[in-house]
């Protein structure tokens, strides 16, 4: 069994080939040649951090499945500076169009030490941003962004530090390792 982790950068898609348009875009295959492994989940192409890759179908159903409900932790840059009520939204769990979200882990915390993002998120002085950790149980398409955007604060930047005990540390953005 093979279990790699990667930091997938910004603007990269979590597959090997690109089929979507005349333009080529980043792939998994920029980075990785190891026959075999398929990405256990997705990770939206402008969102950053750790893609788990594995060989074993078991382990990446585990992984990918909601019904395991494996915690998923983000470190999200939001609009706006949320305060306690917003925050207790997420961790209450908000309404979505496709229902309500189960409870998450909420807090804001002071600016992670990350890589560059290329491109930068604008920088806009007349208003002001933060970061929050939030920690999922679930993987609905875009979930994040869309409970961050429900409580009024949109995502600026999101990037996933961990899938259960598995996490991004020691991970430049676009470096992987075999587990």
């Amino acid at each position: 069994m093979t279990l790699v982790r990667l930091n997938k950068p910004y603007g990269m898609l979590s597959q090997f080939t690109d089929r979507g348009t005349e333009t080529a875009r980043a792939t998994l295959s920029d980075l990785i040649d190891m026959p075999g492994v398929y990405p256990a989940g997705r990770l939206d192409r402008d969102s950053e951090g750790l893609l788990l890759l594995t060989d074993d179908g078991r382990l990446q159903a585990r992984i990918a499945d909601p019904k395991f409900k494996l915690p998923k932790t983000y470190l999200v840059q939001v609009e706006g500076e949320p305060g306690e009520e917003a925050l207790h939204r997420l961790r209450t769990g908000v309404v979505l169009k496709d229902g309500p979200t189960l409870p998450a882990l909420a807090e804001r915390i002071d600016a992670p030490e990350l890589w560059p993002r290329d491109p930068p998120i604008r920088y806009r002085a007349s208003i002001p941003d933060c970061w929050i950790r939030l920690t999922i149980r679930e993987g609905r398409n875009r979930q994040v962004r869309r409970m961050t955007a429900a409580v009024d604060h949109p995502t600026l930047r999101l990037v996933r530090w961990s899938i259960g005990d598995w996490s991004l540390d020691g991970l430049a953005s676009g470096e992987w390792r075999v587990v």
